[in-house]
């Protein structure tokens, strides 16, 4: 055999070697990514849509989740996703821009716990102030449509005296309050729209009934204790204070701690209601009887 049929049968020995191989590795090695792509291909055929199918269902979906979104923006609470424990810090300080200046409130971040499904902030409030601005702190919170809840409440009173001696009954309070939230954004609206946190004003139950302060007579009005009525007039009543000053009062005029509620010409008296410290107390001053007068000048 000459060495160029060698070269040959060398070469087609190594080509169907190859071939072997080949088919050895596609038909076993192969097979199972082979099926695999071929079932791939078929489920993305199966569910292969056309622009035009893809933007109806983008519609469709739309439309839904605007339904959804407006379900819960009728509800009356949220639970917003992922709260931020500022916010809540944000919230009360804009509460409190409508307080009275002696209202002050004290912020503390206590801890961040899971409950139940949900998640909260914790916050401790302290502070003092007017007993109709803390009822509308207390009730901000309780109505706000992110949810929030006052898990504990201390109440005391407290007098404050300001530079004029006038005596201000405030209320001292203590709040615990948890904020809600979740990891999901299917518990709130998209677009969220707070709820009427306005308040209708209260009776303060802490203002007390009678008290030991009693404003000063800060505007130099009557005061009836020592006074005596001078004369009547037709244009209302001359009165004169312990300290000799006359005063030319009217029915309805006020007077310290008071007012003129009725001049009687017929007998020659006039009647004060006056509220000393919760005390209401009536007071009538009459003209001295000429007999009287004439005693006093002979003796």
């Amino acid at each position: 055999m000459n060495r160029k049929l060698k070269s040959t049968l060398g070469l087609v020995a190594l080509l169907i070697f190859i071939l072997v191989v080949g088919g050895v590795y596609i038909l076993v090695f192969q097979r199972g990514d082979l099926k695999d792509r071929r079932t791939k291909v078929e489920e993305m055929k199966a569910h292969s849509y056309n622009t035009a199918d893809l933007k109806s269902q983008y519609q469709d979906m739309q439309a839904r989740a605007s339904v959804l979104d407006s379900v819960l923006a009728a509800r009356k609470f949220n639970i917003p996703k992922d709260l931020s424990s500022i916010k809540f810090y944000d919230f009360v300080n804009d509460l409190s821009d409508s307080y009275s200046p002696q209202t002050t409130i004290d912020i503390e971040y206590a801890d961040q716990k899971p409950d139940k499904n949900f998640f909260v902030h914790e916050y401790k409030l302290s502070g003092g102030g007017a007993y109709n601005d803390v009822w509308r702190l207390i009730y901000a919170i309780e109505q706000s449509k992110e949810l929030k809840k006052i898990k504990s409440v201390s109440l005391s009173n407290l007098i404050k005296t300001d530079e004029e001696g006038m005596p201000h009954f405030m209320v001292n309070f203590n709040l615990g309050v948890d904020a809600y939230y979740s990891n999901d954004s299917r518990f709130a609206t998209s677009a969220m729209v707070e709820n009427n946190l306005t308040a209708r004003p209260l009776y303060d139950a802490f203002y007390p009934l009678i008290r030991n302060e009693i404003p000063p007579n800060l505007d130099n009005l009557l005061d009836v204790q020592g006074a005596k009525l001078l004369a009547l007039v037709p244009e209302g009543a001359f009165i004169g204070d312990s300290k000799g000053n006359t005063y030319l009062l009217w029915e309805g005029e006020q007077v310290y701690l008071g007012y003129l509620t009725k001049i009687d010409y017929e007998r020659n008296s006039i009647s004060f209601i006056l509220n000393k410290g919760g005390i209401i107390e009536k007071v009538d001053l009459g003209l001295e009887k000429e007999d009287n007068k004439k005693d006093k000048k002979g003796k």
